[in-house]
């Protein structure tokens, strides 16, 4: 008696994600059967016709299950690409997004204008994942110090470190914001994707979102800005004079984050990035001389 074809695993898969409405059904179908038969886009096309054992089979129709009860890809996967590496993720992590990748390209496009070397000090704010942090310290060869509330967060965070042969050059700090950082201690550039999302916002959030991705890297409070408002107040004193401040923001929230920062006599030069959509996307900002 033959097994299952895999092609045809994987075109059942697709199927049942679009009947649920799941965007890009072939692609993620396709990723999942990658992922369990260990096999690249090139490997599964040839392998198309082949049958695969009943556990294996088991194995790929238990994800496909957890995807169609909205689990996102990335925690069933493991690991999201950002920056063109891959991550390792967890649900106690946000999934990397575009966004922020905008956001670190803001951030070393400045840093490196502004002459950052090995003795660049950046600060990641709600590190999380560890995306930003990582990238930073790949691509500007300074030290980062990354800081995170959650204890499972750091942990996803520091195997990202390692994965990436930065460990070296991150310190993971446990805390809340900047009451986690010694006193005197001064960075060259700060870059946070701090909680930004409205209890609105909360309540019209995707499924896969709203459900499985940590409420607390996510929620602002009730219009989006606690945390946007706490670094506003409290960042100056840790940067140097001149240093770069760059936050992500949501699309929504610009005047009123452009707004918390130019009432303050800690900044200048605060400016509001769009994306190459035309969304706002990124408060800029430097440490006042």
């Amino acid at each position: 008696m033959t097994g299952p074809v895999l092609g045809d695993l994987v075109a059942e898969g697709a199927a049942a994600f679009a009947r649920a409405g799941i965007e890009c059904a072939e692609l993620e179908a396709r990723l999942l059967a990658q992922h369990v038969f260990g096999l690249n886009r090139a490997g599964l096309i040839v392998h198309e016709r082949d049958t695969v054992g009943d556990g294996a089979a088991a194995r790929f129709a238990a994800l496909v299950s957890r995807r169609l009860s909205r689990e996102p890809l990335a925690y069933i996967l493991g690991e999201w690409e950002f920056w063109g590496l891959p991550f390792s993720v967890s649900r106690d992590v946000l999934i990397p997004r575009p966004e922020t990748e905008f956001l670190v390209e803001q951030a070393l496009a400045s840093s490196r204008a502004a002459g950052a070397d090995a003795s660049w000090q950046a600060l990641d704010l709600g590190t999380g994942s560890g995306v930003i942090a990582v990238v930073l310290a790949r691509e500007l060869g300074g030290r980062v110090t990354a800081v995170d509330r959650s204890a499972a967060a750091l942990r996803v965070a520091a195997e990202n470190a390692r994965r990436h042969g930065v460990a070296e050059r991150i310190a993971f700090v446990r805390g809340d914001c900047f009451a986690a950082l010694p006193a005197g201690a001064r960075y060259d550039v700060l870059v946070s994707n701090p909680p930004y999302v409205s209890a609105r916002e909360m309540a019209a959030l995707a499924p896969e979102v709203g459900c499985f991705e940590p409420r607390s890297a996510l929620f602002g409070g009730p219009d989006g800005l606690d945390c946007l408002s706490a670094i506003s107040r409290n960042a100056g004193p840790f940067l140097r004079p001149g240093a770069g401040l760059f936050l992500e923001i949501g699309a929504t929230q610009a005047e009123a984050v452009r707004s918390l920062f130019t009432a303050s006599s800690s900044y200048e030069d605060v400016r509001i990035l769009p994306d190459l959509a035309g969304r706002a996307r990124v408060l800029a900002a430097r440490a006042a001389a």
